[in-house]
């Protein structure tokens, strides 16, 4: 089924030209309703999170965010001020004294009331988030609430419950009988909230063209804007950093599999790349399937070639656990117990020798160390003896058995043996500085790793890689998620820039793997320069990527409901816009024609070779850079900043 082309950052021009160029949000008020504010459950919560500064930029005083009350939530990540408008607070008010707990939509409804009293009487627009928010918008419409609506859907209900179900969902989109799925999974009453909403409001939104077509088919109408996902850039912005953060936050890692993997460590970890998947524990849905059946095929493949590559892949996913495993907190124990005693012996060999050279003396290296020091070696050196494999899981699972992870980790047989060139370490918890085993934040982990890996089958939109990309991490999407399906519209090769395609919408699953298998093995092949070549053109994407361009998406929808709710103040030009061609990221002339210009013939290759490569590769990365920026355009001048509100740095500028 192909996908008709959305408005994209290449196609901005063609959005619908306005009779004036700002909105008068003095006159206006938005309000932004959605269960993850300040709730941290899934994506969500990052999208309202990173464009809130833009949207408040725009919108200074007059935006409201309206989520649920959690107390713990509320101390840590807002502070308690006053409302800044009359008229909210006098809602705010009126709620407390009826003793009613503020809800959204009795807030929404509420709230009115009190607008109308204002002699001004300001227009109200109302963004809501997905089926819990939707309530808010159906008894709004409802009670003729009189404001402009708009509802986003970043995945539709059924459709994650089908997928969840391993159900051939893509090809079937137009023969689900959709009433009978939602009742047969007792989601139908929400999924008849989530269609009313949809209808009910005066524009419909979601975050990406491939859910554009299943919002079609799911809930029958088709989205008004697609509004992709963006990230606040300056945040993870390290300009020419970020390089030496990857080196920095390796070294870490390294540290990690020292522990883990002590008494097996027969591997040079200097030529270990460090692979990843991380998010919601959704076997199917986030690919690992897959994942787990590729990476027996590149362990089949590195054995085969003789490569001196290792793979480790770490599974960053919540489980159910009952604590850390006792074999985890041993081998980190003992990575910092033979730490200890090198010191120690390093110390007093260190003065030995100081001594020996004030005296004028080459130092007797038989006589250097005495007794005593070799029996603390060889101690350290027995405490290292290991007679079971390494851990697959740092934490103790409570359904072992039936955890889907572990129980294909089983069938494929990678139990981190020493024969195996990819090793696996499962660790069913987010990642955290203050953890005992491996005390990295998620963004330092991210910095540290090679690879991210994520082939989901069902990705609306897919912040992860987004992450990584504008972290300089090369990573692996699909042609099935939101990211991958946008990167494909304005890359022309995405692999060149790190950014690895899976076609998982029209090849079979044996065939997806193989392909995933021909990433993974031909990103071990890289030598380390290319690697480094690989990551500085990924990090110069992040632009893409950017909240303060694709969040004009947002601005458009609003200024479309204002359009719809109120015509005879809000007008647009109603002509279709211009058909586009779009502009994509040229193929960097740094990519020789052939792979087999920069790649070896086989992964096993000397060290000369790496340094002939890196004086012959034709890349020069100041010219490069240059190249890309003259490349990009620019797909809105999001206008000129108001009065009183200072411009920063890289704010609305082309």
């Amino acid at each position: 089924m192909p996908l008709s082309r959305s408005l994209s950052m290449s196609s901005l021009s063609g959005l619908p030209l306005w009779d004036q160029e700002e909105l008068p949000v003095d006159e206006l008020l938005l309000f932004e309703i959605a269960w993850e504010v300040t709730n941290k459950v899934g994506g969500i919560y990052t999208v309202i999170q990173t464009k809130a500064k833009i949207t408040v930029d725009e919108w200074g005083e007059n935006f409201f965010m309206i989520g649920p009350y959690y107390e713990h939530n509320f101390k840590t990540q807002v502070e308690q001020c006053d409302p800044p408008n009359a008229a909210i607070k006098a809602a705010m008010d009126s709620i407390k004294n009826n003793g009613c707990q503020v809800s959204q939509s009795a807030y929404i409804g509420k709230l009115r009331k009190d607008l109308n009293k204002l002699q001004d009487k300001p227009n109200v627009v109302a963004h809501f988030h997905e089926w819990q928010a939707g309530v808010g918008l159906v008894l709004s419409r409802s009670r003729k609430v009189p404001m402009a609506t708009v509802f986003t859907t970043h995945a539709t209900l059924l459709g994650r419950y089908l997928c969840a179900g391993n159900a051939d969902f893509y090809n079937n989109l137009d023969k689900f009988d959709i009433d009978r799925e939602a009742g047969e999974r007792q989601i139908y009453h929400r999924y008849c909230l989530e269609r009313a909403a949809v209808h009910c409001s005066h524009v419909f939104t979601t975050v990406s063209q491939i859910t554009a077509v299943e919002a079609d088919h799911m809930l029958h109408r088709k989205p008004d804007v697609v509004t992709p996902n963006g990230l606040n850039v300056k945040k993870f912005s390290a300009m020419h950093e970020f390089q030496n953060l990857h080196s920095m936050n390796k070294l870490k890692i390294q540290e990690f599999v020292r522990g883990h993997f002590y008494g097996h460590l027969d591997f040079n970890l200097e030529k270990t790349l460090f692979f990843f998947i991380a998010g919601r524990y959704e076997f199917s849905n986030k690919g690992a399937d897959i994942f787990l059946e590729s990476l027996s095929r590149l362990n089949y493949l590195l054995r085969v070639h003789k490569s001196d590559v290792t793979v480790v892949v770490f599974f960053i996913m919540p489980a159910k656990t009952n604590n850390f495993n006792v074999e985890s907190l041993k081998g980190q124990a003992v990575r910092k117990q033979l730490w200890d005693t090198a010191q120690t012996v390093k110390e007093k060999f260190g003065k030995r020798l100081y001594e020996a050279l004030l005296r004028g003396e080459i130092p007797d290296m038989n006589k250097i160390l005495d007794r005593d020091d070799f029996t603390i070696m060889k101690r350290a050196i027995f405490a290292t003896q290991r007679h079971s494999l390494p851990p697959v899981t740092t934490h103790n699972m409570l359904d072992d058995s039936t955890d889907p992870i572990l129980s294909n980790v089983r069938r494929i047989g990678l139990f981190n043996s020493r024969n195996d060139r990819v090793k696996v370490v499962f660790h069913p918890e987010f990642l955290s500085s203050t953890s005992p085993l491996l005390p990295m934040d998620y963004e330092e982990f991210v910095r540290g790793c090679h690879l991210g890996v994520f082939p989901s089958y069902y990705e609306p939109w897919g912040y992860t890689p987004g992450e990584c990309t504008v972290m300089g991490i090369p990573s692996v999407t699909t042609n099935l998620s939101g990211f991958g399906c946008f990167m494909e519209e304005h890359i022309s090769d995405p692999s060149a820039y790190g950014i690895y395609i899976v076609d998982r919408r029209f090849r079979s699953a044996d065939e997806s793997c193989n392909q995933l298998t021909q990433f993974m093995f031909s990103f071990c092949q890289q030598s380390r320069r290319q690697r480094i070549v690989q990551r500085n053109r990924t990090e110069r994407l992040s632009d893409l990527l950017d909240w303060r361009y694709l969040g004009r998406f947002y601005m458009h929808a609003r200024h479309l409901a204002l359009s719809r709710a109120f015509p005879e103040r809000f007008k647009i030009d109603t002509l279709a816009p211009p058909p586009t061609q779009g502009f994509r990221y040229p193929r960097p002339s740094s990519v020789p024609p052939s792979p087999s210009a920069s790649l070896h013939s086989t992964p096993h290759h000397s060290d000369a070779e790496d340094d002939d490569d890196d004086d012959n590769e034709p890349y020069d990365e100041d010219e490069e850079a240059e190249r890309d920026r003259l490349n990009i355009k620019v797909p809105f001048s999001l206008g000129a900043v108001p009065e009183g509100k200072k411009k920063q740095p890289g704010e609305y500028g082309n």
